[in-house]
């Protein structure tokens, strides 16, 4: 019970923002708008919700390597497509009977971990950092992206899975959850949507949790000045390794959450495009937060989204100037210091009150 009440006790501290009655029940109250949210609004609206949410966990992994970690990653996206083809080759292997497909989301998040696992090893242990391993991380993506662009051929297969080139694999089953009498499938639809709004509050809480804990203050510590923390005995390696390890599983989750919900994966998942966007995300939330990451990445998605009306191209400009505005205006993010300023002038307000 006290280990639990420690636990819990983590989802306050210097490493997050947002504490006391106040934010928790600002926090209940947006929980309890998005559970009803599917009861007042129509079936595409909802699918579309659950696109939003998908991409969300690629965002708070680079928030987790870049942000916190101080590693700037251009393979989140690698991580995201391995994982995504790799769901689409097992279930249209396997199919999804009695929950397979469950078996083939934790298996496919594993594989994409396991890649980041060997690549990040070479990397940290190799000493690679700064600019560096941006450029590895991006050539990896890259690399991996073109790869996948030329598998059109009938001898690119794995079993029955064709990989199709540039078209990408299609058809394979959606998430499957064994239930008596009939399975529940989660189609990009209410029940869908209700499964990942569960794993997105569990994955939002459980990074709380690890940043607020003495890993999460030994990761800032090695952001801040990896020499120093090195000197008080820590091996910034390791912990540089397993931050990009857990970055890359929830990554690869945003991977086959994305495959599961269109039942299609393309290489363009893991193109240069791709990859630079989640990097806008981050930086226009707030890099060193995961509230305002989230909260940014949504609001920059739906403006993205509604941008693509009127054209795919303007969309991406408006990006590239937004991303410009927020170095240059608010570097810390633009969710990050309104946030910011709203806490402070709440302060100044029970001030004067007293």
């Amino acid at each position: 019970m006290n280990g639990l009440i420690a636990l819990l006790g983590r989802l306050e501290g210097p490493q997050t923002v947002g504490r006391g009655p106040a934010f928790w029940t600002l926090f209940a109250i947006v929980l309890a708008f998005a559970c009803a949210y599917p009861l007042f609004a129509d079936g595409y609206t909802v699918g579309n919700t659950v696109y939003f949410f998908v991409w969300v966990f690629i965002a708070l992994s680079l928030c987790l390597i870049w942000g916190y970690g101080g590693a700037l990653s251009f393979g989140q996206t690698a991580f995201f497509g391995i994982a995504g083809y790799g769901y689409g080759v097992l279930t249209i292997n396997f199919e999804a009977a009695d929950g397979f497909t469950l078996v083939a989301l934790l298996l496919s998040i594993a594989i994409a971990a396991l890649f980041a696992l060997l690549l990040g090893y070479f990397m940290f242990f190799g000493r690679i950092s700064g600019v560096f391993l941006g450029i590895v991380t991006l050539a990896v993506t890259l690399m991996l992206e073109r790869f996948m662009a030329q598998t059109a051929g009938p001898e690119w297969h794995i079993g029955t899975a064709r990989l199709n080139g540039f078209n990408g694999m299609s058809a394979m089953p959606p998430i499957t959850i064994p239930w008596p009498g009939e399975d529940i499938v989660l189609f990009a639809d209410i029940g869908l949507y209700y499964f990942v709004l569960a794993l997105l509050v569990l994955v939002y809480l459980g990074l709380r949790i690890l940043m607020n804990s003495a890993f999460g203050n030994v990761i800032v510590a090695i952001r801040e000045n990896p020499e120093r923390a090195e000197m008080l005995g820590y091996d910034i390696r390791k912990y540089q390794l397993v931050t990009f390890v857990i970055g890359a599983a929830l990554a690869g989750l945003s991977g086959v959450l994305y495959t599961a919900w269109g039942q299609y994966i393309t290489p363009s998942s893991m193109g240069m495009t791709a990859a630079a966007l989640p990097l806008i995300w981050v930086a226009v939330g707030g890099r060193s937060d995961l509230t305002s990451t989230l909260i940014g990445t949504l609001l920059v998605l739906a403006g993205f989204q509604a941008l693509t009306i009127y054209g795919s191209q303007y969309a991406l400009v408006v990006m590239g100037v937004l991303l410009v505005l927020t170095v240059l205006i608010a570097p810390n993010g633009l969710v990050l210091t309104a946030m910011n300023l709203v806490s402070r002038l709440a302060t100044r307000g029970k001030r004067g009150d007293g």
